[in-house]
């Protein structure tokens, strides 16, 4: 199953690099160093400190002793302690935050401050990431509020037959992200010695600016060619091996790790026990291909493959 072009976060996620481009919040963690691992909690009031809170959800699953123990043991966004609100059979985790930093205000001005972002990207994703490990849990955006515990309640109870039908997909699965790039230069390789013909008249400088300018054209086209020849065999590998595939935008600039241009950026809900089987077929795709690169990262918590509830704010 293929599902539409997305902006990524936008994970599960999508959230996600640091609330823009096409990675989830793992990504953007991982950009800054390696994510933070939650700590056991220390004793701190509900209530945050700088004003009344709202509650900031990071992720559902199905309610038990997993995301009860879960909440016992973390910290959340700017260190505030977790708990659950349980409707049903599901459970969200949850911490409160101040209302006036996660307004639609205070998180433009979050927006504008990156190492601030990234501090609530780790602290997120390291939440969702320490639950996954106990149980399947269905991650939500960056930044999802709600006014209150009620409200969460009433999404709950409102999208619950929704929710168990993700789960049901998602158990037993991670993501796993998949970038193609085009290297021209990498393509090109090393520039040939001088050796003209000695029967060929000489070249103006003009002309040999031309020849050179053609060249590079050529071995661009050559390059993208490849890479999107080396995308369809990579779609194709990892058809057999992946159980949905999400298409999100191609990264560019700050978002976009290493040399070359990515022309493809998709994630794969992979079971997770044919996680390594996944990563070989899917890197060879670009084995003695020069000037295409194949990225492969993960497997993540599934920010993709969640389908978060509207909230009554905003998520970045």
């Amino acid at each position: 199953m293929n599902r539409p072009t997305t902006e990524a976060g936008e994970r599960p996620g999508a959230p996600a690099e640091a609330g823009k481009g096409s990675g989830s919040p793992a990504e953007a963690g991982d950009k800054a160093g390696a994510p933070l691992r939650p700590v056991p909690r220390p004793p701190a009031p509900q209530e945050p400190s700088g004003g009344p809170g709202v509650a900031y959800v990071y992720a559902l699953g199905r309610a038990g002793a997993a995301l009860e123990a879960a909440a016992a043991q973390l910290t959340g966004v700017r260190g505030g302690p977790l708990r659950t609100v349980t409707a049903g059979s599901l459970a969200a985790l949850v911490s409160s935050v101040p209302a006036d930093a996660f307004s639609e205000e205070g998180m433009k001005a979050q927006l504008g401050n990156l190492a601030e972002l990234e501090e609530i990207a780790r602290a997120h994703h390291a939440v969702v990431e320490a639950a996954g490990g106990g149980a399947t849990v269905l991650p939500m955006r960056l930044a999802t509020v709600y006014l209150d515990d009620a409200r969460v309640r009433s999404m709950l109870d409102e999208r619950g037959a929704e929710f168990d039908e993700l789960l049901s997909l998602l158990e037993g699965h991670a993501e796993v992200g998949v970038k193609v790039y085009a290297d021209a230069r990498a393509a090109a390789g090393p520039p040939p010695p001088d050796a003209p013909d000695p029967a060929a008249p000489p070249a103006s400088p003009g002309r040999a600016y031309l020849q050179r300018r053609r060249a590079q054209r050529r071995t661009h086209r050559d390059a993208y060619r490849a890479a999107g020849a080396v995308a369809e065999e990579v779609r194709a590998r990892a058809a057999a091996l992946a159980r949905d595939r999400v298409v999100h935008r191609p990264q560019q600039g700050e978002l976009a790790s290493g040399p070359g241009e990515n022309i493809a950026n998709e994630a794969y809900l992979v079971p997770a026990d044919r996680i390594r089987d996944f990563q070989r077929a899917v890197s060879a795709a670009a084995e003695d291909v020069p000037g295409v690169r194949v990225e492969i990262t993960g497997p993540w918590p599934p920010y993709s493959f969640a389908t978060p509830p509207p909230v009554e704010g905003r998520s970045a």
